[in-house]
């Protein structure tokens, strides 16, 4: 049977599992691995690895806050932690009477201490390359994991390398990465070049690559899963029938897909309570798009990609095989959208009091054109990830935001202009 099935039964521990039965397995072949013995990213066939737990937990084995509430779900009692997660998950009660469903809410990952969900994968990946000794991380980036890695590198005293593509990472994340002493190369390229920089550095043994091809970066971020699901019961009595969010590199919908497997593999999740996974791209950056609404198996690589919502500007999305079972197995479905319908998402969810950057509000504008299709319907309650602080792309909060008005300095002159 698919492992990546939600009618996959919970896995039995091979022999290479470690003292506290976790270890690495190929989705494709089934392969596995000792989780900290080498540096691995991917399996000898060449497909992609996930962790795998003997022991899957279910939500009574939950206690504290933030991500490492849910350390039961994890490789560490504890990671290089800041702290992240515990995020709020906003009422948005105008959005939720335009679109008619029975409920909206809005998860904003741009809570976490470097503004985005990317800390919830960092406070694990950054403790992994410590139980491994390596010397040197390494990322690339479209901005906000460059952040969140500078950050946790440095909070674990390791040297950081960060690869962007020249002129198209937002100002607020390259100074983030060079506050926190990231050493910072600007590539010729874009995002899917840096990647494929890094990847042949990583396999060089030259850095420990912490992109989401890392396996045990997907593990911190299925908690925002976790604590959407816990949430939704405290105020609902029910968990959400949909999640809707942005792709860029697939690694969150990977992620709680994976999440909602192991919790209906332990039990405490019916297979008929798991949320839809519904994906949203941009226009100009949709390659998941395409692979799920012509019913392909991959994901063509889009060599040309443009869209202002620069968290998302990816052609390859290297969790694909990993996303596009999970969008599947729970009915799910993918969407693409302008940027002007994003702009507009944008300045609506601001008009709520949530600010986000561009990437973030594609989750609004797929579910606007989603309940306009009726493929969301009424009676369901959705929620909405959100997944960078408006803060992380100034530039086009600016520009999305009313112009400044010039008065005269007196206090004459502005009720004057105030009355006009």
């Amino acid at each position: 049977m698919d492992s990546l099935s939600l009618d996959a039964p919970a896995p039995e521990a091979p022999a290479v599992a470690n003292d506290n039965g976790v270890w690495l397995a190929c989705i494709e072949c089934g392969d596995a691995y000792a989780p900290f013995d080498e540096v691995r990213y991917t399996c000898d066939c060449g497909c992609l690895l996930e962790a795998r737990y003997a022991d899957l937990p279910t939500f009574e084995d939950f206690e504290g806050r933030g991500v490492w509430r849910y350390s039961a779900a994890l490789p560490f009692d504890v990671g290089v932690t800041l702290p992240e997660g515990d995020t709020p998950l906003h009422r948005v009660p105008d959005l939720e009477d335009e679109l008619g469903v029975e409920a909206l809410r809005v998860k904003h990952e741009g809570m976490n201490p470097t503004g985005a969900f990317k800390d919830r994968g960092m406070t694990v990946g950054v403790r992994v390359a410590q139980e491994l000794g390596v010397g040197r991380l390494a990322c690339a980036s479209t901005g906000n994991t460059s952040a969140a890695l500078s950050a946790y590198g440095a909070r674990a005293n390791m040297e950081t390398l960060v690869l962007l593509p020249a002129g198209k990472v937002a100002a607020g994340k390259v100074a983030q990465a060079s506050l926190h002493g990231a050493r910072i190369l600007e590539v010729d390229g874009n995002f899917d070049t840096c990647l494929d920089i890094v990847q042949d550095l990583a396999e060089s043994g030259d850095a420990y690559l912490l992109n989401s091809l890392n396996p045990f970066r997907l593990e911190g971020q299925k908690t925002i899963g976790l604590e959407i699901l816990e949430r939704f019961v405290d105020d609902y009595g029910a968990f959400p029938d949909r999640i809707v969010l942005p792709v860029g590199n697939a690694g969150n919908t990977a992620a709680l897909y994976k999440c909602f497997r192991e919790l209906v593999q332990s039990g405490a999740l019916a297979k008929d309570d798991v949320p839809t996974l519904t994906g949203v791209q941009a226009e100009g950056a949709a390659p998941m798009v395409e692979a799920v609404q012509e019913g392909n198996d991959e994901v063509r690589r889009w060599d040309d990609v443009e869209t202002r919502a620069t968290a998302i500007r990816i052609g390859n999305p290297v969790n694909a095989p990993k996303a596009l079972p999970g969008i599947r197995e729970t009915g799910g479905t993918a969407v693409a959208v302008s940027d002007d319908e994003i702009t507009r998402a944008q300045r609506d969810l601001a008009g709520e009091g949530v600010g986000v950057e561009p990437a973030s509000a594609a989750s609004l504008a797929g579910a606007r054109k989603l309940r306009d299709e009726g493929v969301i319907e009424a009676g369901e309650r959705v929620a909405l990830l959100t997944t960078g602080h408006l803060l992380k792309d100034p530039d086009a909060a600016a520009a999305a935001g009313a112009e400044p008005e010039s008065v005269p300095g007196t206090t004459e002159g502005v009720r004057e202009h105030l009355a006009d």
